[in-house]
Order: C-alpha cells, then sequence, then structure tokens
C-alpha cells in the first residue's frame, strides 16, 4: 500500500504523486526518484536546480559566530559558515518544482528554519520533507536531535508536512556491523504512531540486508511510512544488497537516494533510465 498522503501541492503530498502528476517520473516506483545530496553552498545549488533531480537535499544550522538573531544558513557540520542562507536558498528554490528535504543537525535552528518557511508557504506547492537524526542507531556515535521538542516544533508551525526521522549510524570496514534492531524500530514506531503526517524513515544502505525483518515490520504498522535508503561514501555494500531491498519491500515504499556509480548500475540493473 502507497503511503498516505496530502492533497495536490500540500508539503505532505507523497512525492510519487507529485512527480507523476507533473510528467516527471512514468509509475510509482521510488526507484524513479533522483536526488542531488548537500546542495548547501550557493554553487552546489545552482548546480541541483539545474540538474535532473527531483528532490534536493539540505542541511541547515546556526553560523558559529552566536549571534543572537542569527539567520540559519546551510552548511553540514563540521562546517560551521556558509555563503547561502536558508533564506537566500528558499527563495531560488521555490524558482523550480523540485521537492525539498532539509536536514537539521541541532535543534537550536529547527525554529527559525520555520518562521522562514511560514513565510514562503504559499510560493512552496511541492513535497517539504523535514529530516532530524532522532534515535541512536546501529554503530551510531553522534548526537541526536531529541525527538518531542524536535516534533513540537515542527507541527507547532505545520501539521502539512512529511517528516524524515532516522538513526544516527557508523559503518565500520573492519568490524562487524550491526543492523537496525527490534528494540530501535519499536522505539521509532512508538514515537511515529503518535503522529498523523506521512514518515520516511532514511536508513544505511549497508546495514538494510541484515534488518529486512525489522523494517518490513515497521512499513507494515503504517501506510504513512517509507524507507529512504542512503549511503555513506566509505560503506561497503554491493548492487546485489540493493536488488534484495527491490525484492522485498514494495516498490512504491522504498526511495533510494544512493552514490555514483551505484546508483547508475543500480537503475541499469532494474531498467530505470539514467539521465546524466
Amino acid at each position: 500500500m502507497a503511503a498516505s498522503a496530502g492533497s495536490p501541492g500540500s508539503w505532505s503530498e507523497n512525492i510519487l504523486e507529485y512527480f507523476l502528476r507533473n510528467n516527471q517520473i512514468t509509475t510509482e516506483d521510488g526507484a524513479e526518484i533522483t536526488w542531488y545530496h548537500a546542495a548547501n553552498h550557493k554553487a552546489q545549488m545552482n548546480e541541483a536546480l539545474k540538474s535532473t533531480a527531483h528532490m534536493i537535499e539540505a542541511d541547515v544550522l546556526l553560523p558559529s559566530d552566536g549571534a543572537e538573531h542569527s539567520q540559519p544558513i546551510m552548511a553540514h557540520p563540521p562546517e560551521t559558515n556558509s555563503d547561502n542562507t536558508l533564506q537566500e536558498w528558499l527563495t531560488e528554490v521555490t524558482k523550480s518544482n523540485k521537492g525539498i528535504k532539509l536536514d537539521f543537525k541541532s535543534l537550536a535552528a529547527v525554529e527559525p528554519s520555520m518562521m522562514l518557511l511560514e513565510d514562503m508557504k504559499r510560493r512552496l506547492k511541492r513535497p517539504v520533507w523535514i529530516n532530524a537524526d532522532i534515535l541512536p542507531g546501529p554503530n551510531g556515535n553522534s548526537k541526536v536531535i531529541d525527538a518531542k521538542p524536535f516534533l513540537d516544533t515542527v507541527t507547532s508551525f505545520f501539521l502539512d508536512v512529511t517528516f524524515s526521522l532516522g538513526w544516527t549510524t557508523g559503518w565500520h570496514p573492519e568490524k562487524v556491523n550491526e543492523g537496525y534492531s527490534w528494540t530501535m524500530v519499536k522505539e521509532m514506531e512508538y514515537i511515529c504512531n503518535e503522529l498523523s503526517q506521512p514518515v520516511t524513515f532514511p536508513v544505511r544502505a549497508a546495514l538494510v540486508r541484515q534488518s529486512c525483518s525489522q523494517l518490513l515490520w515497521l512499513l507494515k504498522k503504517s501506510n504513512r511510512y517509507s524507507l529512504t535508503i542512503w549511503t555513506g561514501r566509505n560503506d561497503s555494500y554491493s548492487i546485489e544488497d540493493l536488488l534484495y531491498i527491490r525484492d522485498h519491500f514494495d516498490k512504491n515504499q522504498v526511495f533510494y537516494d544512493i552514490l555514483e556509480p551505484q546508483n547508475h548500475e543500480f537503475k541499469q540493473a532494474i531498467g530505470i533510465k539514467v539521465n546524466l
């Protein structure tokens, strides 16, 4: 069953329905959606806007200068400065028809960012995903964003949004890498069960195959749920791992935000044309 979604043009509209409606994809298949990752600095943002990517992902934080009324900027830690503010970024992206995914690494940046989004609401008739890692996950040691204040802040501004809620993870080439445990998926379901919005769970490609039972269980809990498969730059995983995911999950419930050259090889293996 496809994830439930908001009305056409709403922030919680299923991205498959949105891009089908705009004739940018041909079937309800999450593998058809293409991504541009870390479109933070102006050069990357402009490249993303010119690209064939359907969804643009960028990272939001407050600058390191510590000013009391700092404007949110587009940067990924350890960077703490940028040539691009969230306001400038949104102004440019609204000129396109691309979907948006904003990734938050700190709670402090959420409220001022929601205020800026609120100002842009009428100009953003497209899916908007709000992302944060809210639970500790396999091999992870990064700091999580506290789920309750994060969710409360976003929903106090917008009930109509798509959440992307993940776990902190790590991957180590010389070690046995644990997958997503039953405790991890049950804790996530406990949090998301209270929400009314669509939720996608970003999961690390190298850890999914060994966690299929847990993730299948999680997706079956609600037709609002989906997975977004992502990859670390140095992760070791195979095209067979991606095909295994493809065979075991509904095609309209899994998106693939993966790096090259694996993205190209995967699309070729499943017969989806890649625009270069």
